[in-house]
């Protein structure tokens, strides 16, 4: 009987195989690349607004701290976003007239809230509760970036659960003094490897990792 396949049929064979399994790893390295990416995560992504609210204007310029504007932040687990009359304890002083402002005083005449948009936004099967991390010293620039260097808000960092679990599993490379919770540009007094492990003993911060943490 004649050879029905030529004789580097072994040879192709197993080069296909391989070819086969580096295109699977290949696969699922783009997906996980993709998955981590800003087009994903909508990480570093400027978001229009019904006004373009500078952060670099009112807080690196004006100095407002964070508190002024979102005021349940400390007490609550939603830090809220500012009803307009916060916005009028200072423009109805200042810029009266600006065209850019009338959003923001129709607003105030007609009671109709201005409709921000959420720049961070977890999904709804997350729990996050901003004042029990405040109280262990978790700074706002630890999560939102550096909000005095932007003219407009956006997401710095992924949100992802990975990122979240970095903080959680190591707190002590991140938490601060709760009197330098609010503030911009920190630097640890001494390092932070001297500094976090007291800070994580004092304010009784633990490495909590289990699901029902953040999924309840």
């Amino acid at each position: 009987m004649s050879q029905i396949f030529p004789r580097n049929a072994n040879a192709l064979s197993k080069a296909s195989l391989v070819l086969v399994l580096f295109g699977l790893v290949g696969v699922a390295w783009a997906v996980a690349v993709l998955m981590r990416s800003d087009y994903v995560t909508a990480a570093n992504e400027f978001v229009d607004q019904p006004i373009q609210f500078s952060h670099v204007h009112h807080v690196a310029g004006v100095g407002l701290d964070c508190r002024y504007c979102h005021t349940t932040v400390e007490e609550s687990s939603f830090a809220n976003i500012p009803p307009t009359a916060t916005c009028m304890n200072c423009h109805s002083q200042i810029w009266l007239d600006s065209p850019y402002l009338e959003p923001v005083r129709e607003s105030f005449r007609t009671g109709e809230p201005l409709e921000w948009v959420r720049v961070h936004n977890l999904p709804d099967y997350v729990y996050f509760n901003h004042s029990v991390h405040i109280k262990k010293g978790v700074g706002c620039e630890t999560c939102h970036g550096r909000v005095d260097q932007m003219p407009s808000m956006l997401q710095q960092s992924s949100l992802l659960m990975e990122w979240c679990l970095d903080c959680h599993r190591n707190p002590e490379e991140f938490v601060r003094p709760r009197e330098a919770v609010f503030e911009m540009g920190y630097e640890p007094p001494v390092s932070q490897a001297e500094l976090g492990p007291q800070l994580v003993a004092e304010y009784d911060v633990q490495s909590l990792t289990s699901c029902s943490t953040c999924h309840r």
